[in-house]
């Protein structure tokens, strides 16, 4: 395989790594009940176990972009990343999976977990958002106004899924505005990466 080739497929994966979560988050997020009903809340339940796997993997995408520009930045964006996958997570958890279940179980107590699950998701929110700026940063360090784009649709759609969670339409565009926002960003390396 020429060099050539092996960029050519180390930036296809870089764009399906970056683009697929947001994407598919994005689709789950179009059935997300906009509360929890006794009549909405199986579904609730088993809607986020399907995100528990899902959400800590849009950490991929600052890091891998970054990856590819500053391993030094890299990390402190991978340090990020982590923060977001363990707090969002148990948001996902308490929010998601045991206020569904208790609501479905007809008992008491989701005021407590929401609100333990809100908190600890604002904190992986905030680290998302901080892994995003620092990603984009980068490509814009690289690309120059290429990288603007791309750079407001992330910035937009980290903050709008701190805000919104996956819930539509508002959550839904959030996803759909990270997965384009990797998509233009990591377009927006290639013409420097050709040109080296």
């Amino acid at each position: 395989m020429s060099n050539a080739e092996v960029r050519d497929t180390s930036f296809r994966t870089l764009v399906l790594v970056a683009v697929l979560p947001p994407f598919l988050i994005g689709l789950a997020g179009f059935a997300h009940p906009a509360r929890l009903t006794p009549e909405a809340a199986l579904f609730w339940r088993n809607l986020h176990v399907v995100f528990l796997p899902l959400l800590p993997i849009l950490a991929l995408g600052p890091w891998l972009v970054t990856r590819a520009i500053d391993r030094r930045v890299a990390w402190v964006v991978l340090a990020f990343g982590y923060v977001y996958a363990c707090f969002y997570t148990a948001l996902d958890v308490l929010s998601g999976i045991g206020a569904g279940g208790l609501k479905y179980e007809g008992s008491e107590g989701l005021n407590v977990l929401f609100g333990l699950g809100g908190d600890l998701g604002q904190v992986g929110s905030i680290a998302f958002i901080f892994a995003t700026a620092l990603a984009a940063g980068c490509v814009l360090r690289v690309a120059g106004v290429r990288g603007a784009p791309g750079t407001i649709l992330v910035l937009v759609g980290a903050f709008g899924f701190m805000e919104e969670h996956v819930y539509p339409p508002w959550g839904v565009l959030s996803m759909m505005a990270l997965a384009a926002g990797w998509a233009l960003l990591v377009l927006s390396l290639r013409p420097a990466a050709d040109a080296r």
